[in-house]
């Protein structure tokens, strides 16, 4: 649903009448919106978001693994935007707004136009899907995402036939986000994906974590989570998504093609320049004790995409 910016109408008079009358709908709405207020003033105690999802359906695709606790999710991430120390974006995201929020649209797409994310919400089947996250300096966690596929989503842009890949753009606002002026980065963060990678099942928008709203410094209100790829690719706090024939420009891969490259697989076999990767440290471990799982563990779904391929070269 493409919001209106021309109209003070009530949100009632916005909304289709079968959608805001439905109780269903109408619970989902009132608790996000409830939980979003809260996580934009930075207030990201668990138990602020209550039961943020009520309708939400378990997903494809899961683990049962061991789930890493809130406050180690929460509590032990890459958000550069926030600074480079694992504790800065706990410590500075709660000054990042993310009501309201849009995601503009735009490219190779026959529905282009600016989303509400919260219209993105209420018009999808959300699900939990309990997925490993390997990032690349070699620790993982596993974490029960709240979301949507992907999929479900371009669909409703309709991507026209020249459209080849997807491109992701995060948030930059230099007054809520204080590593936006520092130069680690060529800011605004983007990533990308092959269009058929962004059309797989497990390719999803997370919304939420754990059954709650997603808090900032986890990239509320809306981000990527792709499990077979390292969590640099599962880009945060999302303002664009942009459909291309040409493969786009990824933000770590122009500042450092030799360690990072546009796909990014989850791949024990091809070492990072300054560390290797044939191993792991689950989050809550002491010692990196676990042999990485070639695509994470997902081979069995995505080895096909890579058929032919020279994941070596294709880093």
């Amino acid at each position: 649903m493409l919001i209106r910016t021309d109209t003070p109408l009530p949100y009632s008079e916005i909304t289709p009448e079968s959608h805001y009358l439905n109780r269903r709908h109408f619970i989902r709405t009132t608790a996000i919106a409830a939980a979003g207020l809260v996580a934009g003033c930075g207030l990201d105690d668990p138990a602020l978001a209550q039961a943020a999802f009520p309708d939400v359906r378990k997903g494809p695709f899961g683990t049962d693994e061991k789930q890493n606790s809130w406050e180690e999710i929460t509590g032990y991430n890459n958000f550069y935007e926030f600074g480079t120390d694992k504790s800065d974006p706990a410590r500075y995201a709660g000054r990042m707004t993310v009501r309201p929020w849009t995601v503009k649209v735009d490219g190779l797409v026959d529905k282009p136009g600016d989303y509400a994310v919260d219209d993105i919400i209420r018009d999808s089947e959300l699900e939990e899907r309990v997925y490993r996250l390997r990032c690349v300096e070699a620790w993982s966690m596993v974490i029960p995402w709240i979301g949507l596929p992907l999929a479900s989503f371009l669909k409703r842009v309709s991507p026209q036939s020249k459209a080849k890949f997807v491109e992701f753009t995060t948030l930059m606002r230099p007054s809520e986000m204080r590593g936006v002026r520092s130069r680690v980065l060529d800011w605004p963060y983007t990533e990308g994906l092959r269009l058929d990678e962004a059309l797989h099942p497990l390719t999803i928008l997370a919304v939420g974590l754990y059954g709650r709203v997603l808090p900032n410094q986890n990239g509320a209100p809306i981000r990527l989570v792709v499990p077979w790829k390292y969590g640099f690719k599962s880009i945060k706090s999302i303002v664009r998504i942009r459909l291309t024939e040409k493969q786009p420009a990824t933000a770590w891969n122009r500042m450092a093609p030799h360690e990072y490259g546009f796909y990014s697989n989850v791949n024990p076999e091809v070492d990072h320049p300054r560390w290797t990767q044939s191993r792991e440290r689950r989050i809550g471990e002491l010692f990196r004790n676990r042999p990485t799982l070639m695509f994470n563990g997902y081979g069995d779904q995505v080895a096909s995409l890579y058929a032919g391929m020279d994941l070596k070269k294709n880093y």
